[in-house]
């Protein structure tokens, strides 16, 4: 039986995806020129950026591998970008799911609600349905109160008031004047 360091040296599981973000995971790709680092996307810029010079350098074995590098980590973003389409997919379906449940129980809570508080059916004898009250408002004509509610349009009109005459001003006790010895002395505050 081998050890569990062994595999975990074994070439299979190098590079491998483990079900993680793909698109935002860091790779290292060993090319033709040398080790390429960074997500996805960016090595398949590097590398087709190193096509591009490769062809202008009339070097066609090295465009084409340049192109197939590129070309692998394309179908890896491709994958990955198909399997969250696919997650959020599954997701969207079960919250439409669960909302359409939610929806059903809130409807049928409310019927219940609804039947639990409505009124008993009337009987098909008018004669037995709950009659409502009735006020003789005309018929009494020695009671005062008719039943109905004062409101401020119905009460009876008071005149207005006259604003109160103001009192001259007093002056000082200690200024003797001759209006204040002939007896003319200012009215008391009632």
């Amino acid at each position: 039986m081998r050890s569990s360091k062994s595999r975990s040296r074994s070439k299979n599981n190098r590079n491998r995806p483990s079900g993680g973000n793909v698109v935002n995971r860091v790779f290292d790709s060993s090319g033709p020129e040398g080790k390429v680092r960074g997500t996805p996307q960016q090595i398949i810029d590097k590398y087709n950026q190193l096509a591009r010079d490769a062809q202008l350098a009339n070097d066609r074995v090295a465009t084409e591998n340049f192109q197939q590098h590129a070309e692998h980590y394309l179908r890896l973003l491709s994958e990955a970008q198909r399997e969250m389409d696919a997650r959020r997919e599954e997701q969207e379906r079960q919250n439409r799911e669960r909302q359409a449940e939610r929806d059903r129980e809130r409807a049928e809570r409310q019927e219940r609600e609804s039947a639990a508080t409505a009124p008993a059916a009337p009987a098909s004898d008018p004669a037995e349905a709950p009659q409502p009250d009735v006020l003789d408002i005309a018929g009494d004509d020695e009671s005062s109160e008719s039943g109905l509610v004062e409101t401020p349009e119905s009460k009876p009109k008071k005149p207005a008031r006259r604003p109160r005459a103001r009192k001259p001003k007093t002056t000082d006790s200690t200024d003797a004047t001759p209006a204040a010895d002939s007896g003319d002395a200012p009215e008391a505050a009632e």
